[in-house]
């Protein structure tokens, strides 16, 4: 009897263990709210290793066993989605120029540099080639593709990696605005980005409650803000992400708090007692680590 519920209990372990491993199974539960496991976001992929928003840098976030990359895509002179996070490829290529001035063919003899504005041997990878990267390995968050949502969609319908990511639809628009000038797919993830000093930040918060996989993402360069209190009882309905970036986004609980100053207590603990379930960070590893460390990660 002993032997039968062991094996059962390994059993149980494992299928937990595969669970928490499928990014489908890590999306679909962080729209159920009852869990307390906080998934964790490398801000344009691990970027201290790789050039950003490179192939390498989201293979190292799967490598690491990062929840999520954050990715920002562009569109180029004959429409391909490509990932760069700025409108010109000055900063972190060895190019200059807009995105949207060249060819895919063009574009892709170019290099990207690393974080030091070293040139490297990596090429500017296309959309659709990160989404084949990652699929069944790691959930993925698309930025900056607001002003192409349906070719983002088509993108992720390709590819067959609906399943596993959350597409930016823009800041500060109401779900009625968002959905009477685009046609957002019904088993899509999305999140708007809220500016919480707005005059109508929660309001706008609220009105995605008609759209059951929406993901809101406050941000606010100051903590003294009132709408900042309302944050714990909106979780309890609706997703919250939160981001450890620069203060301007966090009113200074950053990432660097943490760990050049050793503040925790002042960046991501101050963080987590507005109940995210998702907090996007450019230091990763380190987030995981202070989370595992207080059971906040599996």
């Amino acid at each position: 009897m002993k032997y039968k519920i062991l094996i059962a209990s390994v059993l149980v372990l494992n299928a937990l263990n595969t669970f928490s491993q499928q990014p489908a199974a890590k999306l679909t539960a962080l729209f159920n709210l009852n869990h307390k496991n906080i998934l964790v976001a490398a801000h344009r992929g691990d970027w201290r290793n790789a050039p950003e928003n490179s192939l390498n840098a989201l293979l190292n976030c799967i490598d690491k066993g990062f929840d999520m990359m954050e990715l920002d895509v562009k569109m180029t002179k004959d429409s391909v989605l490509v990932v760069m996070h700025d409108q010109t490829i000055d900063r972190t290529t060895n190019a200059k120029g807009k995105v949207s001035d060249y060819t895919f063919q063009e574009i892709s003899k170019f290099r990207l540099k690393n974080g030091l504005g070293r040139v490297t041997l990596n090429p500017i990878p296309t959309f659709k080639e990160m989404m084949l990267a990652a699929k069944g390995k790691i959930l993925i968050n698309v930025d900056k593709g607001n002003d192409h949502l349906t070719e983002v969609f088509k993108v992720l319908n390709e590819t067959g990696t609906l399943n596993q990511a959350i597409v930016n639809v823009g800041d500060n628009i109401s779900y009625s605005k968002l959905i009477s000038t685009e046609k957002i797919p019904s088993d899509a993830a999305l999140m708007v980005v809220v500016n919480m000093a707005g005059p109508d930040a929660i309001e706008l918060i609220k009105s995605y409650k008609a759209f059951p996989k929406s993901v809101i993402q406050p941000i606010f360069n100051t903590d003294t803000l009132s709408t900042l209190k309302s944050l714990p009882a909106i979780a309890k309905s609706q997703v919250i992400w939160l981001n450890s970036l620069w203060p301007s986004l966090n009113g200074g609980h950053d990432d660097d708090r943490a760990v050049e100053q050793k503040d925790t207590k002042g960046s991501w603990a101050w963080l987590l007692e507005l109940k995210p379930l998702v907090i996007q960070s450019d230091r990763p590893a380190d987030l995981i680590s202070y989370l595992k460390a207080n059971h906040a990660h599996q």
